[in-house]
């Protein structure tokens, strides 16, 4: 387990990782991200993976600016989770791979 993961490891957060896991299709995690989050938070998140995949796709950051908006700053926040994280981008990737239209 990460230092990170340790800082927010706890019941509560369990219990929200555990909901999320019941979520059985996509109408279900529209459903509760939207009584979760704002839409700013929701649109972050996305814009967050979306940089992710693209720099798994050696995309200039120049290019991901121009495509998802992001600042440089979150972008290079991003690429520092691929090289030094705890290589959650790289699951999801490995199992959704393109079925989703990324």
């Amino acid at each position: 387990m990460s230092a990170q993961t340790n800082k927010i490891k706890d019941s509560d957060t369990d219990f929200l990782l555990n909901c999320i896991l019941s979520l059985e299709n996509i109408e279900e995690c529209y459903a509760f991200f939207e009584d979760l989050c704002t839409v700013p938070e929701i649109k972050s998140m996305a814009r967050r993976l979306a940089v992710a995949k693209m720099l798994t796709e050696e995309k200039k950051y120049e290019e991901i600016v121009e495509k998802t908006g992001a600042s440089t700053a979150t972008i290079s926040r991003v690429n520092r989770s691929l090289c030094y994280g705890n290589g959650g981008y790289e699951t999801v990737f490995s199992r959704c791979g393109d079925k989703f239209g990324q």
